[in-house]
């Protein structure tokens, strides 16, 4: 197989040919048709998310075909095409995944970060962790759901039922979500960075009433607002943009530190969550939504060989919606 690895952090991917990964007890195998860039796959090379498995292939919105199962696993799964996301495995024990929150485990494993994800032509995954996906879609199109749609509804189902939603950073999850927000009747108001027309003018087309920078306020107060953009200077930003009892919601990872800010701001039973990883109830959800909403991703594909070259234009910013690798 190829695959581009990340042999020490901060060092470009180097491509790379190994033996074929062979499913174990409970695992299938994939040949990837596309891999989705995930901005959470920048922080895994960059180092601001510690200790990856070394050397490391990175990848976790990974599309492909079954091509072999371990014991176990009915074998009826080969020749399907299922998607392999971040949550790559779970300890099925502890507290949290014991209450349901399995998004939360204290033993868990991530594709593309402490286990082998897919900037690669192959790669091995649990089979409960795998999602079975339309034969007769896209591949390309469908990758970005298995982390940038998804992460995106579970930061929608945080937010609440408010009708005026703002989304801060609008890229790859926030032009999925958006789509859905739409389809669910409400109002998208989009946020980028100062200055950057052509995002907004994306953000517009996909269905935003209002886009507009991120160091602006919206011409309207927000129910809610979602954070996507690693910056932690958003959230006293969204928060003086949501209304009385609104909420804001950090959906990424990882984010800068975020600057002290008056009180005054969260007063008025104003609410700051985060989200963490996801679940495979949210997957189930999300998937027959998405199908139904028309969700239409917006996808720059690029050889798995240009994986450094996908990595820095998503890092500058170059592209709208999301890079996808195509092995």
């Amino acid at each position: 197989m190829k695959a581009m690895v990340l042999e020490a952090v901060g060092r470009p991917l180097v491509l790379s040919e190994r033996p074929d990964p062979v499913p174990g007890p409970g695992q299938i195998r994939l040949e990837v048709e596309a891999c989705a860039v995930c901005r959470t796959d920048l922080h895994v090379v960059d180092g601001d998310l510690p200790d990856p498995k070394l050397p490391l292939v990175p990848g976790h919105e990974i599309v492909g075909i079954v091509d072999a199962v371990g014991d176990g696993v009915d074998a009826a799964r080969i020749g399907r095409r299922v998607g392999v996301p971040w949550l790559g495995h779970t300890c099925g024990t502890c507290p949290y995944c014991r209450m349901g929150s399995e998004n939360l485990c204290d033993y868990p494993e991530f594709t593309g970060y402490t286990r082998d994800g897919g900037f690669a032509t192959h790669v091995v995954a649990d089979s409960d962790f795998a999602f079975d996906l339309d034969m007769e879609a896209d591949p390309v199109s469908l990758a970005p759901l298995l982390c940038a749609g998804l992460i995106g509804w579970r930061s929608l189902k945080r937010a609440g039922e408010g009708r005026r939603v703002g989304l801060y950073g609008f890229g790859a999850a926030a032009h999925i979500i958006a789509q859905v927000c739409i389809w669910q009747g409400r109002e998208v108001y989009a946020f980028t960075r100062p200055g950057d027309v052509e995002a907004q003018r994306f953000a517009r087309e996909i269905g935003a009433v209002w886009a507009g920078g991120s160091d602006t306020q919206p011409p309207e107060q927000l129910d809610a607002a979602i954070i996507f953009a690693p910056v932690g200077a958003l959230v006293p930003e969204a928060l003086r943009a949501v209304r009385k009892g609104g909420r804001v919601v950090c959906g990424g990872i990882y984010m800068s530190d975020i600057p002290s800010m008056p009180y005054a701001l969260l007063w008025e039973e104003r609410e700051l969550v985060s989200v963490a990883n996801l679940t495979r109830q949210d997957a189930q959800e999300f998937f027959p939504i998405a199908r139904e909403a028309g969700v239409r991703t917006h996808t720059t594909p690029y050889p798995l060989e240009q994986a450094n070259t996908a990595l820095a234009d998503l890092r500058a910013g170059r592209f709208s919606g999301a890079a996808v690798l195509i092995p």
